[in-house]
């Protein structure tokens, strides 16, 4: 359950905006930001709200909303069913959660925040170092009173492809290099200049699944990416190779990927992001052991939080002010 906490003020209590903090799963957007400067009342909810009915419900009577990145969805159906809605603040400066026409329309100001980025990157590439040296089965067999029970591969002289050269490509690249991986990278609109910036080589899509010992996707989530690696991509990998996502699920063919993975015809993956969020407890992808997944947590470090919640508690007195900052939309 969500736990409320109240701000003193001057004002009357019955003037003061209500703020909602939603998906604060760790518990600690309430020490990451110095949410006493506003003068509201605050509920952190610790719980994903789950259905759209449920969190119509729970958020009705709140004025201010702070939402995690794209933890809960925010079509034109809820922002209809939240009349008191006025303000809606998302971590990042982009989320595709949430539909921005609609709020326009309704009249609610939507606002972002800074995204350092780099911490996905980082977790990307322990992913890559995971996969490469079986780290889940071996410390398995620790814990279980074993000992090795398998061999890892070098990534020296192995391939990287990079779905996707933007920033956060472009850092798992420079990892990929500083390890002494030959990086190939592909993407609809990248170019020349972008390739030889971060000192890569361009490919096209299907040498870059054929070549690459390492598949990792770093791409925007848009109708063009939606779909775009399915069961015809992974079946140029090898059988060898590792498929690893920590950009937007919907971007794998989720079924595609566990025929292959079963199949044995690639050697596992590794995910941080998923159709459905949180993952259903029954989900497949819980138990399959050939891929290895984390819950969404590429951007859930105390650095990152510390950004996230300080601007949007910027963003909250600006709009109260008058001057709303880093509108959206």
């Amino acid at each position: 359950m969500g736990h409320p906490r109240l701000i003193a003020g001057s004002v009357p209590a019955m003037t003061r905006s209500k703020i909602a903090v939603l998906d604060d799963y760790q518990g600690v957007a309430d020490q990451s930001a110095d949410w006493g400067r506003l003068d509201a009342e605050i509920e952190f909810f610790g719980e994903h709200l789950g259905s759209e009915d449920v969190a119509a419900s729970r958020l009705a009577d709140f004025d201010v909303i702070v939402a995690m990145r794209e933890r809960t969805p925010f079509p034109s159906t809820l922002l209809e069913a939240l009349p008191r809605l006025q303000l809606l603040v998302t971590t990042g400066m982009r989320n595709a959660a949430i539909d921005l026409q609609a709020a326009a329309d309704a009249g609610i100001t939507v606002c972002g925040t800074p995204s350092p980025g780099h911490a996905t990157a980082e977790l990307t590439f322990a992913l890559i170092l995971s996969l490469s040296r079986g780290l889940f089965d071996e410390i398995s067999s620790v814990r279980s009173g074993g000992w090795q029970s398998g061999l890892g591969r070098d990534l020296r002289g192995a391939t990287l492809g990079v779905i996707g050269l933007g920033r956060l490509g472009g850092q798992v690249a420079g990892f990929g290099q500083a390890f002494g991986m030959n990086v190939i990278a592909w993407s609809q609109n990248l170019t020349s200049e972008r390739t030889a910036e971060v000192g890569v080589e361009p490919v096209d899509k299907e040498t870059l699944f054929a070549d690459s010992d390492f598949v990792t996707v770093h791409l925007k989530l848009s109708e063009r990416s939606t779909g775009l690696i399915g069961a015809e991509e992974i079946a140029l990998m090898k059988p060898t190779a590792y498929l690893v996502n920590t950009s937007r699920g919907q971007i794998v063919e989720t079924d595609a990927l566990l025929d292959a993975v079963r199949a044995g015809r690639i050697a596992g993956a590794a995910f941080d992001v998923f159709d459905i969020e949180p993952l259903p407890v029954e989900h497949p992808i819980r138990t399959e052991p050939r891929i290895l997944a984390t819950p969404h947590i590429g951007y859930v470090t105390a650095q990152t939080y510390r950004i996230f919640y300080e601007a949007a508690v910027e963003d909250v007195e600006a709009w109260l002010s008058g001057s709303p900052i880093r509108v959206l939309g």
